[in-house]
């Protein structure tokens, strides 16, 4: 039996950011208005997409956004997480989306008075985080 030719190899793009976004819970207790929860999270995949946020060949890496059901922050929603920075912004409308985009994500300044909390993400040391180590080879 002949092995498989391999594919095209292509690298994995960069991620700049990641954006959760907790806008349709299912217990409502962050975001007690629905549509404006699901208007956010239209508004964050138009925004991400239009601008070019997702391409694999933007130089500052590409932004990831993911719609969270809880964010266990059960307060003025919709809520938006940025990682890795750890900022999470309340009431996170369709319109203050489309700034926290342009001034914290693209321009690398966070939009202070809508801050909720920060949870600055940090790594921690141990077994589970080292590197993989190398598969080894049949002689």
């Amino acid at each position: 039996m002949t092995p498989p030719t391999p594919g095209p190899t292509t690298a994995t793009p960069r991620v700049a950011h990641h954006l959760l976004l907790c806008a349709t819970p299912t217990k409502g207790l962050c975001c007690p208005d629905p549509a404006v929860g699901a208007a956010s999270w239209e508004a964050l995949k138009r925004l991400v997409r239009e601008w070019g946020l997702e391409d694999p060949e933007r130089p500052e890496g590409i932004v990831l956004r993911t719609k969270a059901d809880c964010l266990r922050i059960c307060a003025e929603g919709p809520v938006l997480l940025i990682w890795p920075e750890g900022i999470t912004y309340g009431g996170a409308s369709p319109e203050r989306i489309e700034r926290i985009l342009r001034e914290h994500v693209i321009g690398g300044t966070p939009v202070e008075p809508w801050i909720l909390k920060r949870m600055p993400f940090t790594a921690a040391s141990g077994p589970a985080l080292q590197p993989a180590a190398a598969p080894a080879t049949a002689p």
